[in-house]
């Protein structure tokens, strides 16, 4: 993996997750040439799809990335706005070479990013990943003639393609018989043109706010619960069954109840393994390693295993198309439905969510309810990313857990316990040193994420 950064203030991450900056500071129109240069050498002339979310750098990121792939000779087919998951699904449907979304997903608004996918929909892993960047950095890209420049082309409808594939995938007969009154905060984001649609042809009566892509994001585009006042106020207010928030680009979901609860990221995956699992989907569960225990309780129950792979969409994408699995996610709240596609999937989640709503004929807080019981804390601490390994290595040298049964490291270092378990590790998409907790005892988990920040403080 490589790392580059300015200094905290002027942040840049290139990753296996792609290239991630702030416009106007570091990720720079140059750069962002640079890199669809490097990804068109990359992949080969061939067809390459590309999309964005709605952030007002788009209309400058966008024609640096047609340029740079057109210079190569790669064939651009510009999707618009429309969520990344179909771009994805676009591109595992196509004879597409690769995709770019434009898109910084549940980052704030002045950062933007590139993110690359190979020719199945999946993003690159990281070998692949690396050979991108070893491309980039040698400067030595495909340079095309005169008359071998093609002209941007447009597909319009890979959106609505996307929301059939998620209508095929759901009972909406039993959701038009349900009657259900969902609330949905949009951000502004990928999803504002299309889930209040998308809800309605369902059979829901919807009430939406935060729906005009040419508006700002109105609050920070992490469905957390600490972002959903408005969708809380909104849930009461009209008295809905159910509420969800999308982030920026349509892959992670957050939930509020009909009673005004915001139980967290986590219960997305778990109510969504419930649905697939429910139903009779064959495989196993894959989900990360920073992800709750409660989906292994939930695929116990049903007679499933749990994979868990390294932190990010690549990792459970691979791990979920490697080990046919029957879903997949992580606990931000991206969950992948792979009768789909690879791709975590906000509107597919909230439409498996609502299908098991109809099935269950029980409230949105009563499934809450019945999902295993774990408290889960989540830091962060920040840490610049040439000193965040090194952090790492540090920590690893000095751990002394007597009730650690395990010690994996994977991604980061997680210990596991009985009835515990802690994962330290750098974000990929921050600079940033994540600490994530879990125990049945809120008081334990509280415990252990106060100890671990201390120590990663120390050495940061």
């Amino acid at each position: 993996m490589s790392t580059l950064s300015a200094d905290m203030s002027k942040p840049l991450k290139i990753t296996i997750a792609g290239v991630r900056g702030v416009v106007g500071e570091t990720l720079t129109p140059r750069m962002l040439v640079n890199f669809s240069q490097a990804f068109g050498t990359y992949v080969g002339p061939g067809r390459v799809l590309v999309s964005r979310d709605t952030r007002a750098s788009g209309r400058m990121v966008q024609p640096c990335v047609w340029s740079g792939l057109t210079a190569t000779g790669c064939e651009v087919v510009d999707l618009g706005i429309c969520p990344t998951p179909a771009l994805q699904l676009a591109v595992q449907q196509s004879e597409a070479s690769g995709g770019i979304a434009i898109t910084a997903g549940h980052n704030e608004a002045q950062w933007n990013a590139l993110k690359f996918c190979r020719e199945d929909g999946i993003y690159l892993n990281p070998k692949q990943a690396e050979e991108l960047l070893n491309a980039y950095h040698q400067m030595q890209f495909t340079r095309a003639r005169w008359d071998q420049l093609h002209p941007v082309g447009r597909d319009e409808t890979a959106a609505a393609r996307h929301l059939d594939a998620i209508r095929e995938d759901v009972d909406v007969e039993a959701i038009r018989g349900a009657e259900l009154t969902v609330a949905v905060d949009c951000t502004n984001g990928a999803c504002s043109a299309y889930s209040p649609g998308f809800l309605e042809s369902i059979g829901c009566r919807v009430v939406a706010i935060n729906d005009d892509p040419e508006l700002p994001f109105p609050h920070e585009p992490r469905p957390t619960p600490d972002n959903l006042s408005q969708l809380r106020a909104l849930v009461a207010a009209a008295g809905a069954d159910v509420g969800f928030a999308h982030d920026a680009d349509g892959d992670r979901l957050g939930i509020v109840t009909e009673t005004g609860d915001a139980p967290g990221e986590e219960y997305t995956i778990c109510l969504a393994t419930e649905m697939v699992l429910g139903r009779g989907d064959e495989g196993p569960v894959v989900t990360n390693l920073s992800t709750t225990m409660a989906v292994d309780d939930i695929a116990a129950k049903h007679g499933r295993e749990v994979v868990r792979s390294g932190v990010g969409q690549v990792f459970v994408a691979e791990s979920a198309l490697n080990y046919g699995a029957s879903v997949a996610g992580e606990g931000s709240g991206g969950i992948v439905f792979p009768r789909i596609n690879y791709a975590q999937d906000s509107i597919a989640a909230m439409a498996h969510i609502i299908n098991l709503m109809a099935d269950r004929a029980r409230p949105i807080s009563q499934l809450v309810d019945e999902t295993p019981d774990y408290y889960i804390e989540k830091r962060e601490i920040a840490c610049p990313p040439q000193r965040a390994y090194s952090v790492l290595e540090e920590l690893r040298r000095e751990i002394d857990a007597t009730w650690a049964e395990e010690m994996n490291l994977d991604d980061g270092i997680r210990l596991t316990g009985r009835d515990r378990w802690v994962h330290v590790r750098v974000s990929m998409t921050e600079p940033i040193i994540r600490v994530i907790t879990e125990a049945r005892a809120r008081g334990l988990a509280i415990d252990l994420a106060d100890a671990y920040v201390r120590q990663v403080e120390r050495l940061v």
